[in-house]
Order: C-alpha cells, then sequence, then structure tokens
C-alpha cells in the first residue's frame, strides 16, 4: 500500500448558419442538423406560413414535411426532435394536465440569473436526477414489496408526484420541471406551513404570473410592476416583455429551519429515522442561539452563521432590482456531489438542446469532442462506430462545450464542499506518546472536533451514508509507507467488515480504522448483533422484507431486532483517534513523515453494488471522494 492508496480522485433546430425557432405550447425546439452548408430561407418561409394556418405549430411542420420532401431530411429530423423533447401530457385524474402552471427553473432564471445559476449545481437540484436515488429507490421499492409507494419520490420529484406521474417513470419520460428535482416551486410556490410530514407538501399551480411565496425582506416587485416599460416586462400573456409574477406573498416560515423539516426529518416504514437532521437541530447550542438551517447552508461562508452578501435581487430588462438586498445563497451548500452524466447535471439551458438518452449516448470519458480525440478519428488512428446522434464531429464538439462547463462547475462545487467541511471540523495532534526510537511501538492520536453547532457529523441520511473517515500514514526517511490506517481495499471501500477484499481475504482487516459512519444492528439468527447498512436481517430472512413492527416501537424505543450504531459526533463534540504503530516496522533512524487527512464520500461502493449501481457511477463516485484537513508533521526517530 503506498500513501493514501485509492482510485484517483427543447432540442433546436439548426439550420444551415442560423436558428428557426419554433414556439409550441411553451417549448421550443432546436437541434444541430446537416452543416451541409445549405441554405433553408424558403423552408423558413414555408413554415411560417404553415403556421399561421394551423392552430399547432407542429402540426404545422409535419404538414410541410408531407408537402416538401426535398430537404435532404432535416425537416424530418425537426418533426422527430419535437415529439422526442414535447412534455407528455400527464394525466392526473382523468385530466391533462397543464404543466404551464407549473413553471421551470429555467423560466425564473431569466430574472434571477444568479439564483438559477447557484442552485443549477445544488443537491436540491440533483434529487431528482441522482443515478443513486433511482437505484436505492428502487431497491427499497423491491424489500418493502412496493408498500412505500410515493415515499421517495415525493420529496426527490415532488412536482412531478403531485402532477400524478408514476413513481417507476424513468427520467427521459419525466417532465422538465419533474426532472428539476426540488426547483424553485417547490419553496416558493408553498403557502402553507409544514412540520414532520415526510415530504407531503403542496406546490400551488400557476401560470409565471402567479405570485410566488417568499421571506418579504425588500420585496420591491410591486414597484417593477408599476414601470412595466422600464423594465420591458410583461404580468400576462396580452402584453410584450419579459413575463414576470405579478407580485410576492409572504411565508415568514421560508426563512425558518422549520420550513426544511418536512423533508429532512424522515422516518420510514419500520419506525427508523432515514433523515435525523432535525432531532439533532432541536437540541443543539445553534437552536438556542436562533441560528437557522439558512444562517449556515445559504450564507456567505459555507457552514458558518456570519451572515449573508448582498445582491440584487433580479436583473430584469438588463437593469439590477434592489441591488443591495440580502442574499440567499441558493447552491445549498453541503458535503453531497453529482456521479451523474456531466452533460445532464448540473443543469444547463445549452445542454437542453440535446434529450437525456442522447447525453447518455455521449461517451465523455473516451474524449470526445475534444481537440486530440477528434483529430485521431479524422486522421483514420482511431474508428468509433458514433450513435447516429453523434455521427457529426461539430455536434460532438458542441457537446463537449457544454460537458467542460458542466465539470467546472461541479469542481467550483468541489471547492464549496472542502471549505463547509473544514469549517465545521477541527483536528489537533498529533500527540506522541513517549520517546520514538527504532523497534518501538510508535503511539499517538489526534483529537477531532465537530465545530458545528447545529447538528452531528456527519449528518443527513443515516444508515448506509454518508462516509467520514480518518486517513494517516507513516513514511519512512527513504519515503516508503510503512503503515497506513484508513486504507480502502480495490473497490475504494475502507477496509471494515463490509469491504469485499476483506471477505476474500484479498486484504486484511484495518483494525485502527476511525470512521464516523451510522450503521444499523440486527439481530441474527443465534440472538448477537450483526453491523449492517440498512435494517434487513438478511441472515435468517428467505424473503428480505422491510417489515412495520406489530408493537409500536414508541413501546420498543426502536423496531425488533433493530437497532442504530450512531458514530456521528453531536454538535462541539469530540472524538480522540488513538493509533499505535508497531515497532518491527520502525527499522531506521531518521525524519518519518506523520500525513494525515479526512475523507468524505457520499455513498460507500459496497452498498453502490448491493442496490445495483454501474461500475461509472462506482467511479464517478470515487474520483470526487473530498479529502480536506491535509496535512504532515515531521516525527524523529532515534536510534
Amino acid at each position: 500500500m503506498n500513501r493514501f492508496s485509492g482510485p484517483s480522485i427543447s432540442a433546436w433546430v439548426f439550420v444551415c448558419a442560423f436558428w428557426i425557432p419554433i414556439f409550441t405550447n411553451g417549448y421550443a425546439v432546436s437541434e444541430p442538423l446537416g452543416r451541409q452548408g445549405k441554405t433553408a430561407k424558403s423552408s423558413t418561409a414555408r413554415i411560417k406560413i404553415a403556421q399561421a394556418k394551423s392552430s399547432d405549430p407542429v402540426d404545422a411542420l409535419r404538414a410541410f414535411v408531407k408537402q416538401d420532401e426535398t430537404e435532404d431530411g432535416w425537416a424530418v429530423r425537426a418533426v422527430e426532435i419535437v415529439d422526442q423533447n414535447k412534455p407528455s401530457p400527464v394525466e392526473h385524474g382523468g385530466d391533462t394536465v397543464d404543466l404551464s402552471l407549473y413553471p421551470t427553473a429555467a423560466e425564473c432564471g431569466e430574472c434571477h440569473k444568479q439564483i438559477y445559476e447557484e442552485w443549477a449545481s445544488s443537491n436540491h437540484a440533483y434529487a431528482s436526477i441522482s443515478p443513486m436515488f433511482h437505484k436505492f429507490e428502487q431497491k427499497f421499492q423491491e424489500l418493502t414489496q412496493g408498500t412505500v409507494g410515493t415515499f421517495c419520490v415525493r420529496c426527490h420529484q415532488q412536482v412531478g408526484t403531485q402532477l400524478g406521474e408514476k413513481r417507476e417513470t424513468p427520467l427521459w419520460q419525466r417532465s422538465q420541471i419533474s426532472r428539476e428535482g426540488v426547483t424553485c416551486i417547490t419553496c416558493h410556490r408553498v403557502k402553507e406551513q409544514y412540520g414532520k410530514v415526510n415530504g407531503e407538501r403542496r406546490v400551488e399551480p400557476g401560470k409565471i404570473f402567479e405570485p410566488v411565496y417568499g421571506s418579504g425582506e425588500k420585496s420591491v416587485i410591486n414597484d417593477v410592476i408599476k414601470n412595466k416599460e422600464t423594465y420591458t416586462v410583461a404580468t400576462s400573456e396580452k402584453e410584450r416583455g419579459n413575463q414576470i409574477h405579478k407580485g410576492m406573498i409572504t411565508n415568514n416560515q421560508l426563512s425558518k429551519s422549520e420550513f426544511c423539516v418536512s423533508c429532512h426529518q424522515v422516518a420510514v416504514n419500520l419506525g427508523i429515522k432515514l433523515e435525523i437532521v432535525w432531532d439533532q437541530y432541536r437540541d443543539s447550542p445553534a437552536r438556542k442561539a436562533g441560528v437557522t438551517c439558512q444562517d449556515c447552508h445559504m450564507g456567505k461562508v459555507p457552514g458558518k452563521p456570519e451572515g449573508y452578501s448582498t445582491a440584487p435581487s433580479a436583473i430584469v430588462g438588463g437593469k439590477a432590482v434592489n441591488p443591495n438586498r440580502k442574499h440567499a445563497n441558493h447552491r445549498f451548500i453541503g458535503p453531497g456531489y453529482s456521479i451523474a452524466h456531466p452533460g445532464i447535471f448540473p443543469h444547463n439551458k445549452k445542454a437542453q438542446a440535446y434529450s437525456i438518452k442522447d447525453w447518455l449516448e455521449f461517451d465523455w470519458r473516451a474524449g470526445w469532442g475534444t481537440t486530440a480525440f477528434e483529430d485521431k478519428v479524422a486522421d483514420g488512428k482511431i474508428k468509433v462506430k458514433f450513435p447516429p446522434r453523434w455521427a457529426d464531429a461539430l455536434d460532438r464538439e458542441d457537446a463537449r462545450a457544454i460537458i467542460e462547463e458542466n465539470i467546472a462547475r461541479l469542481d467550483e462545487r468541489d471547492e464549496i464542499r472542502r471549505q463547509v467541511m473544514e469549517n465545521s471540523s477541527h483536528i489537533d495532534g498529533p500527540l506522541i506518546e513517549g520517546p520514538t526510537r527504532i523497534g518501538e511501538d510508535l503511539a499517538f492520536s489526534y483529537t477531532i472536533k465537530n465545530t458545528n453547532t447545529g447538528h452531528n457529523l456527519p449528518s443527513g441520511s443515516l444508515g448506509a451514508q454518508p462516509q467520514l473517515w480518518v486517513n494517516v500514514a507513516l513514511l519512512d526517511p527513504d519515503g516508503k509507507n510503512i503503515w497506513e490506517s484508513g486504507y480502502v481495499d480495490s473497490n475504494g471501500d475502507v477496509a471494515d467488515l463490509h469491504s469485499l477484499d476483506v471477505a476474500a481475504g484479498r486484504i486484511a482487516t484495518d483494525q485502527q480504522l476511525v470512521h464516523f459512519q451510522t450503521k444499523f444492528l440486527t439481530t441474527n439468527v443465534k440472538g448477537t448483533d450483526r453491523e449492517m447498512y440498512l435494517p434487513v436481517n438478511f441472515d435468517i430472512d428467505p424473503l428480505p422484507h422491510l417489515r412495520p413492527p406489530a408493537i409500536p416501537t414508541t413501546v420498543l424505543n426502536h423496531p425488533p431486532l433493530v437497532r442504530m450504531e450512531n458514530r456521528s459526533l453531536p454538535p462541539l463534540g469530540k472524538h480522540v483517534a488513538s493509533y499505535r504503530v508497531p515497532g518491527n516496522l520502525i527499522k531506521k533512524p531518521g525524519k518519518y513523515q506523520l500525513a494525515f487527512r479526512m475523507r468524505s464520500r457520499a455513498e460507500p461502493i459496497y452498498f453502490m453494488r448491493f442496490v445495483g449501481s454501474t461500475r461509472a457511477m462506482e467511479q464517478s463516485m470515487n474520483e470526487r471522494i473530498m479529502n480536506f484537513h491535509v496535512f504532515a508533521v515531521d516525527v524523529d526517530v532515534k536510534q
């Protein structure tokens, strides 16, 4: 093992050199096509004439294709793109839902650009897209025999659930608003004050013109509406200008911690709490001091309640509105990260020119669209059978530009993740016990403190995720790694009893591992406890099934045969991590280096495999493991 071992970290019609805008029922069509250098001015004119005679521009385009078969197939492809990207009608109670009653984040972003850009790479925006969520949700359905229904999707795809979209509907068949997860209207079109209701809240339907709900602080929306011509805005479909909401209604709970509870304090059907942040916060020093969730997760300093930055409420008609208003950061700062295809996430308006299925066929890891890759293809040095959608090199290059833009935003998110983890914890040490001599054990310790006053470290979902552990290594005077704790196996998992390599005997168990991951204790057939990543006893149950208890958990204080093993640090709590390097490894005098780092990962790989993840998902999970509090000290070892 070398030091710190482990894996390395809509559609739009393009014709020639200009765009043909075709707007129909609230969605736009644009697609890179052809690039044969031909003009289509006559085609454009005929389409416009056909549209003028039709109530549905798409039908007009279809009719045009039937009567004009000489355009090298570009218009035929345009119709296919229209059909592929047009939101399918959502049946709910026998009626077709008008999707314009649920404005998307992209629509809100026309005026609230900064907020949109912050939100677009956030975990709220990721909630519906997350491949791990979909794998886990499906496994959860299997283990409960489908009895939990919409338990998961009503938080992760709340608007889609309210629209009546089926739980199992794949992402590419969902409406755009459903794919946005926890989107603008999920919070700003909620008028009731909810509590611990496991995500069961209601979004008020209404077109873009309807009022939104906000904190009410220094709102100047009425001033903008009074000066429509100055700001070039419209508050109805009959007016010209940028379409905006007609007002703002104050919801005082929006700026309180209680607003976050319904999705961040969740109990599963067994009676075990999957999300426990509210319980932790409710008894915390932060709540006693009046510090809210928003103060740390939407403030100007990641993870610290040090106030808010200022920014315009909106940019309307090129003019800043209320430029010195308190700005709540909509990145919703936390340690989570994306493992989705970077063409699909972060949300990117330009990326919507391609369907999700198109993106999933784009091999970004192989270098598609990069200069080096495309030069090799052009020179015949490599041969690739591209999917039809990506057969054109110019299309691949356009897509690559979007990929690079999104990767840069993910890297920016990683830096904020590092800041929030370092701002929420403190490391003292190492404290070395006794003299350091060759042939003698080297004993030392670190004190790890949770400096966060609001909740445990780590918090969020309990059970399988998240992971937080300590990685320490000792290097001899020649720079050779002679001892390590917190190392990972060939899959990227720490070497505990859940490691597949440990189970196979390929590596030794890390007997000195220090981690803060919560686990479940299930009772096996002999009556002893076994540590598990889910509250399911696979040992004794021929059909593993998450069953609600016959006796109320309020009587037992925990579900039968299942208990929680919580290793996380409470607010301001400390843990002393003690280590001992065997003396037989310290063979020569000189200057040794003792290296330290904390590591954070959203999901363990063994759990990802349990729910059926792909290798690409595992690779992305390992690549963005967060290392923080990275430092090393010299240790002089004498003869």
